[in-house]
């Protein structure tokens, strides 16, 4: 399975994405301004559902079903306020190719850093 080549992990400091090829990609949570699920029309027999992460320079992004993705939901609930679960909910049910925001930086009530 496709997917599972990669590895997806977290820790206090942000995001770390380990790709099939051996390429690395990180992003802090203080600087994420974006969380997004972009879904594609391969499925099933492509990696239909992405999960992407932003910063404004670069896009750290991993397959639904990564090694490691099965608790990272949860992780992204508790560690980022307004967090819209209704568009998760909306992602998993698309078959198109379409991007859905689940949050943004804005989306916190006040300046507060993380």
């Amino acid at each position: 399975m496709f997917e599972r080549q990669w590895v997806v992990e977290h820790d206090a400091m942000g995001v770390r994405v380990l790709q099939p090829d051996g390429a690395q990609q990180a992003i802090g949570w203080g600087e994420m301004l974006i969380v997004a699920i972009e879904t594609n029309d391969s499925g099933p027999w492509g990696a239909d559902v992405w999960w992407v992460f932003e910063d404004g320079l670069a896009r750290v992004a991993y397959p639904q079903g990564a090694t490691g993705d099965a608790g990272m939901l949860e992780v992204l609930q508790a560690r980022l306020p307004g967090f819209n679960d209704a568009m998760v909910i909306e992602a998993m049910g698309c078959t198109d190719n379409a991007r859905f925001v689940c949050w943004t930086r804005a989306t916190l009530a006040s300046g507060d850093p993380m």
